[in-house]
């Protein structure tokens, strides 16, 4: 059994590796990278220091919006441990996909001393808002485009039918879930607590509490706070992009304005699906797409976008999650808490909740 699982994780790997390398290869084949690496010589240090800023900007508002959506479990949350959990979870997606979700949950809870089985269960309800959020961006995008986008990207209607339907499914059942947790707790776990109760106890706890995690919304104020700063996080990851044009001097070569990056934004976000290490591949293929089925720029100057922002992001993110780490861990020790490494966080004390 033991062996059984380390083998599907072996294939999780390994097939993760396999969608990478097919992707990097499609997204670059027949593009003469020597002249996309040379205009990527050319980038502006000017554009690129505001890129990184706005960039980092953005993963903060998102951090300021996760903090308030936890204000009814740690109501006193640091910001700089709501922020770093972020990073890392960003940042550990970046080496292994989906992983970063179950760190930023793990981490924030040790640092926060809160349940992190109720983190994970708050980032399920975020993902949840993201994902409605950006469906909202991608039919914007459909009124921005200056064409027909449903024709260019025929694939883009059934993707959001399909979002749809996700979404619908999933809020009712995070609505269930919390609305009758108690009577599903005991019907799950009754028949077990016959035959191990220590054991069922222990698991009943870690899913009340993971369930306790969908319910940190609460109160209008919370609810309209929530969504005024995911409009906000998505103004700037459109900034972000059009920022991202302007260091590569793509106006050079043709019309950029808030809009066409607004387009790019809400598409390249599906390359985010599939599970590659930080989107390597997905990102460049479709962000390639974008830029020259939809608006004409030439492969080569797009395929610099994509390697450009790409490794921007990707440095950003396992170095922020490196600093944030060793810097909150120098905060614990000084406060006499013990430091927090990506094993220990898999631990429990006495005194922790799951």
């Amino acid at each position: 059994m033991i062996f059984d699982k380390k083998n599907r994780k072996f294939s999780g790997y390994v097939i993760s590796a396999v969608l990478t390398v097919a992707f990097l290869y499609l997204a670059f084949r027949g593009i003469d990278l020597r002249k996309a690496f040379g205009l990527i010589a050319a980038t502006s240090y000017s554009w690129l220091a505001i890129y990184i800023l706005i960039f980092l900007l953005s993963h903060y508002v998102r951090a300021w919006r996760w903090k308030i959506m936890i204000e009814p479990v740690k109501r006193d949350a640091s910001s700089l441990n709501v922020f770093g959990a972020v990073m890392v979870g960003y940042g550990v997606n970046c080496v292994l996909p989906r992983v970063g979700e179950l760190y930023r949950g793990l981490f924030l809870g040790k640092w926060e001393k809160i349940s992190r089985s109720t983190m994970i269960g708050s980032i399920v309800v975020e993902r949840v808002i993201d994902i409605a959020a950006f469906g909202i961006a991608t039919i914007l995008s459909v009124y921005f485009y200056s064409g027909d986008l449903y024709t260019k990207i025929p694939w883009l209607k059934p993707a959001l039918s399909i979002g749809l339907v996700f979404i619908i499914i999933a809020v009712l059942l995070l609505y269930a879930l919390v609305k009758y947790q108690s009577h599903l707790s005991d019907r799950l776990f009754g028949f077990l607590a016959k035959i191990s109760p220590d054991f069922t106890n222990k698991i009943k706890v870690g899913f009340e509490t993971f369930v306790e995690g969908f319910a940190t919304i609460k109160g209008k104020k919370n609810v309209a706070a929530i969504i005024g700063l995911t409009v906000v996080m998505f103004y700037l990851y459109a900034l972000n992009t059009l920022i991202g044009f302007y260091m590569l001097g793509m106006e050079s070569y043709g019309a950029i304005d808030f809009k066409m990056a607004w387009v790019f934004m809400a598409i390249s976000a599906f390359g985010t699906l599939v599970p590659t290490p930080g989107g390597t591949g997905s990102y460049h293929m479709i962000s390639i797409f974008v830029l020259t089925q939809l608006y004409n720029f030439n492969y080569e100057l797009s395929a610099a976008y994509a390697i450009l922002t790409h490794f921007i992001q990707y440095v950003v993110f396992v170095g922020g999650t490196a600093l944030l780490i060793l810097m909150i861990n120098k905060i614990r020790e000084h406060k006499g808490e013990p430091k927090e490494n990506f094993i220990s966080v898999f631990k429990s004390t006495n005194n922790e909740k799951i």
